[in-house]
């Protein structure tokens, strides 16, 4: 039993020193509704575009899937930690809330929610925390379809996701490689989804809308 103990303590100081050899750029918390499918892109991007782990950190919600309990878990973590994941509390400036419409009832109350934190949370560093939540109008798979369809119009999430595997062929929720058999559509869909959002907005539903053009645009820029 003791050494299982020193292994583990081992462990959580080497992830605490991990947390605190970060690069020169912000430090993002992203929590995303799924805990397969949104994580597993994200990772992606991080690691094709090397970011440093310190600085990015991508968790899938431990709350719940309801989009309320998203953001209540992504404020908990923040304030909270995790050491156990190598989470120090208040480690971040940006916070980044990842969910989908569907047919979700607290979907504006975390819209919401959201909106009320950013710049009211303060890190380890006494400076205001941005807070923004990444919504698609009617789920993640909007995105990826972006990347192949100009989507003006409503659909259904089980639409979505029956024109996306006309693409995308084996394409399932917990899919990996997603970022990498897409990437090269990447400009594309950012300007359909830049397009999107000038006639649309998150509350605008059930209008096609979704912010993740901002979020991996963020990503894919950032450098060590």
């Amino acid at each position: 039993m003791g050494r299982d103990n020193q292994a583990k303590d081992r462990q959580l100081r080497r992830k605490a020193t991990q947390a605190a050899r970060r690069a020169s750029y912000a430090r993002i918390l992203i929590v995303t509704e799924g805990s397969k499918t949104e994580p597993l892109y994200l990772e992606e991007i991080c690691a094709t575009h090397q970011l440093h782990s310190a600085n990015v950190e991508v968790q899938s919600g431990q709350l719940g899937t309801a989009p309320i309990q998203v953001v209540r878990y992504a404020q908990h973590l923040f304030e909270a930690g995790d050491l156990h994941k190598g989470i120090r509390p208040r480690s971040f400036d940006q916070i980044y809330a990842v969910f989908d419409r569907d047919n979700h009832d607290s979907y504006f109350d975390a819209l919401s929610f959201a909106k009320s934190l950013d710049g009211k949370l303060r890190n380890d560093e006494k400076l205001q925390v941005s807070v923004k939540a990444i919504a698609s109008i009617p789920s993640f798979e909007l995105w990826l379809l972006l990347h192949y369809e100009d989507i003006q119009h409503p659909l259904h999430r089980d639409e979505v996701l029956a024109r996306l595997k006309r693409h995308f062929p084996g394409y399932d929720k917990g899919t990996g490689g997603a970022f990498a058999i897409t990437r090269d559509r990447l400009e594309t869909a950012t300007q359909r989804a830049q397009a999107l959002a000038t006639k649309f907005s998150p509350y605008t539903a059930p209008e096609p809308f979704t912010a993740l053009h901002e979020l991996v645009s963020l990503l894919t820029i950032l450098r060590a």
